[in-house]
């Protein structure tokens, strides 16, 4: 058993020295470096850089700006090579930073003049969500009334769909529900006209099942599950209903959602404790409807069956501010007109839309997109009529868990192409910040264990564990990013004992109290009577050993004392001190 935890370890170790890269998760767009100067440096060293900086690389770095001059800040063009070099020349001794110049971009903000009226889609964080998607190469089907060709959607994709009511392949809406359903899901955006859609580079399906009066038959609407179904739907809008449970319709969407089909319906607008059908089955996603304040609309049916909660709107008289405005056309006249809509038909759409954008993230099976929607769904803690079921839809949320869900080994290769780290020119470049060096640190840590074997207990995970710990650091965590947390713990986590210092203080260079023999000798003072502690304290002593003994000859940089011949004999005096401390503990506790 031993044996194990001392394989798995050594293998801990060297995966997380390989696993170490610098800036992930930092995939921004820059074209340029900018170089901040430190504050204490005069005019004359700042320009005697920039010319070692312009011959190096034959480019002039230029003040950002008029106002650069007090602070010091200098832009020059530069790729990840060159970002590499500099970080790694001696310039990082007279700079405070050397950062990629990145390039922020406003969110994504429809230009669509009456977009800010549609509180829906900014209660559901749209503009964040599609940074990230717009459903691009998913299909919805609106299984409804049908679809006219108003203008708002004439820059919509579409496919082709069918009429069940005439029997036709023309499915052209008569009644406007249809076409105003269809304009939440992907109304035109980014046109200079009327509103926007939520998943406006998603392909519509029109099928039509509902007449002129707004009524169809269950046969014609299973008859168009199924007809999505195989034509290449990802996902069904079903914003309709009834009251009676039927086995064709319960077979269709069966058959649907085993192909792979997500199913969104209305849960009703009867305000009864209920979702009813289509809703009510399932493998179908019912959805409740909320006003414009979060709460309940009136309208809508609740407790079973309901799964989530999405803008319906409420509203009465001539104030219709309270709807869902999108385009669609007057039945009377056949015109198309901008008009607000409430109901949980309304809200069906906005939650099969967003189902859309997960699909489009990579999410595949009808299961997972559900579960995605309802836990990234805000919750609402007191809801005992389950009015909102796991909570109101958020698509933001929804699309960045789904981006979190999809990670794989392909994501990953594609991170390595799209930093460089495929490229073997990028390895024999300097490359990963010293992979090859961490790798020798580890492998030198176990190889001065080994050489004191007469003393350590090489299988031991105690010692191990100092062994890491001390030679590379837990390196993962030096890159690892979270929205919204400092980064400055997980730089302290991914960093080995002598690099704990530059972590604090944010610097590449070695801080000389903590890359010397002090921490190591505090470690085994404090825990050299301690059965376990002292293992820990002896392998953390070999690993700055090694740590420092690699850093001497790679990479000698010292806050102080330059990165030089001084910087080297003080790196290597105390490795040298170190490999004699651990030895003296390793006796001392070997006779204990």
């Amino acid at each position: 058993m031993g044996r194990l935890w001392w394989i798995g370890l050594f293998l801990a170790g060297l995966i997380l020295a390989l696993g170490h890269v610098p800036g992930l998760g930092s995939r921004g767009e820059y074209e340029s470096i900018v170089l901040d100067f430190r504050d204490d440096l005069t005019a004359a060293e700042v320009e005697q850089q920039l010319g070692a900086i312009a011959q190096q690389f034959s480019i002039t770095p230029q003040l950002n700006s008029a106002f650069s001059q007090a602070e010091q800040v200098y832009i020059l063009p530069g790729d990840q090579r060159t970002l590499r070099s500099l970080r790694r020349s001696d310039l990082r001794r007279y700079t405070e930073s050397i950062d990629p110049n990145y390039i922020y971009r406003t969110l994504d903000v429809p230009n669509d003049p009456d977009y800010p009226k549609q509180w829906n889609l900014q209660t559901l964080q749209m503009e964040s969500a599609w940074n990230e998607s717009k459903g691009a190469g998913t299909t919805i089907a609106v299984i409804d009334t049908g679809i006219a060709p108003v203008p708002d959607l004439q820059q919509t994709k579409f496919v082709p769909g069918y009429d069940f009511v005439n029997d036709r392949e023309e499915a052209i809406d008569d009644n406007g529900h249809g076409t105003h359903v269809a304009g939440t899901i992907a109304q035109s955006t980014n046109n200079n006209l009327g509103v926007a859609g939520i998943a406006y580079e998603a392909s519509l399906m029109p099928l039509k099942v509902l007449g002129a009066e707004g009524g169809g038959t269950v046969t014609d609407i299973a008859e168009a599950i199924r007809f999505a179904a195989d034509h290449g739907a990802d996902v069904i809008n079903l914003s309709l209903g009834g009251g009676g449970d039927a086995g064709v319709m319960r077979d269709a969407i069966d058959y649907a959602h085993g192909k792979g089909v997500v199913i969104v319906a209305a849960a009703g607008n009867a305000n009864t404790n209920a979702a009813g059908f289509p809703a009510r089955y399932g493998n179908v996603i019912a959805v409740s409807a909320v006003d414009a304040t979060g709460a309940k609309a009136p309208y809508s049916n609740f407790g079973a069956g309901v799964d989530i909660a999405a803008p319906g709107g409420a509203f009465e008289g001539e104030n219709d501010a309270g709807g869902i405005l999108q385009q669609t056309i007057d039945p009377e006249t056949g015109e198309p007109v901008f008009r607000a809509f409430q109901g949980t038909s309304m809200a069906a759409p906005h939650v099969a839309a967003v189902a859309a954008l997960v699909k489009s993230v990579g999410i595949t099976e009808p299961e997972a997109i559900a579960q995605i929607l309802k836990s990234s769904a805000r919750q609402v803690t007191e809801d005992p009529l389950n009015h909102f079921g796991a909570g109101r839809l958020d698509a933001n949320a929804a699309v960045r868990l789904a981006q979190q869900e999809n990670l794989d080994v392909k994501d990953f290769l594609r991170w390595l192409h799209d930093n460089g780290y495929l490229n073997l020119r990028f390895w024999f470049d300097g490359g990963a910040v010293a992979l090859l060096p961490k790798l020798g640190m580890v492998l030198g840590s176990y190889l001065l264990a080994w050489l004191l074997r007469r003393y350590v207990p090489v299988l031991s995970l105690s010692l191990g564990l100092g062994l890491v710990a001390g030679s590379s650091g837990f390196f993962p965590f030096r890159g690892f990013y979270i929205y919204d947390l400092p980064q400055y713990p997980f730089r302290l986590l991914g960093s080995s004992i002598p690099e704990l210092g530059g972590a604090i203080s944010g610097s590449a260079a070695l801080n000389p109290l903590f890359a010397s023999v002090l921490i190591p000798f505090g470690l085994v003072a404090l825990l050299l009577g301690h059965a376990w502690g002292k293992w820990v304290a002896i392998g953390a002593t070999l690993g700055v050993a090694a740590c420092l003994g690699i850093s001497a000859v790679v990479d000698p940089q010292v806050m102080g004392l330059g990165a030089g011949a001084i910087a080297r004999g003080y790196l290597a005096l105390n490795a040298l001190l170190c490999v004699g401390l651990a030895t003296l503990a390793a006796k001392a506790a070997a006779r204990a």
